[in-house]
């Protein structure tokens, strides 16, 4: 992505973060389920995918705003999936936190799909690979996360745990590749 010093590394690296997190207990089951164990979960998901990319989502509207930056732009993409993945996370952290049903999430997880999906089609139309590749594996996160979610399968769930594995490795790449790229001057994909 071809944009002055934005903090994209933040919103990559929160939502990493917080797919090692949910991935991690996804795939292992462990640690075993609990009252305690969803507090947990539930505060990871508000704070680092959740505030961390709803923060960077604000900021890059605020740039789109100030600087008057053209509709043909994919900084608008990313301001949308930020803002969105954001508030997504907020949602589903407090949910988790508050003891709520997840079931509900597999609904969620449609709407998500989509805005997935958008985003693969202008990444990759603009030439943005690094970016369309995440928004691809986000494709397959909320692909697996509507059966996970609505029939509670052990399987799926591990399925969408290996996809937020696999993702969160490729967030850590992006998150370096722009930390050094905005700090260092190197020209990694991004």
């Amino acid at each position: 992505m071809a944009l002055p010093l934005l903090p994209i590394a933040v919103g990559f690296f929160g939502l990493g973060t917080g797919y090692f997190v949910y991935g991690g207990w996804e795939v292992t089951n462990f640690p075993s389920s609990s009252e305690s164990l969803n507090k947990g979960l539930g505060q990871w998901g508000l704070w680092m995918p959740g505030f961390m990319q709803f923060l960077t989502g604000l900021i890059l509207w605020t740039y789109i705003t100030v600087f008057h930056v053209s509709t043909t732009n994919a900084i608008y993409m990313a301001a949308v999936a930020f803002t969105a993945y954001g508030v997504h996370w907020f949602a589903m952290g407090l949910n988790k936190h508050f003891g709520g049903d997840t079931r509900i999430d597999g609904y969620m997880a449609i709407a998500f799909l989509w805005l997935s999906i958008i985003g693969a089609l202008v990444f990759y139309d603009v030439g943005d690979v690094s970016v369309g590749i995440l928004f691809t594996l986000l494709t397959l996160v909320y692909i697996s996360d509507i059966p996970a979610s609505l029939t509670g399968s052990r399987l799926w769930i591990r399925i969408k745990g290996a996809f937020h594995l696999i993702t969160a490795v490729w967030l850590m790449y992006l998150t370096f590749a722009a930390i050094t790229t905005f700090a260092l001057g190197w020209t990694l994909p991004l």
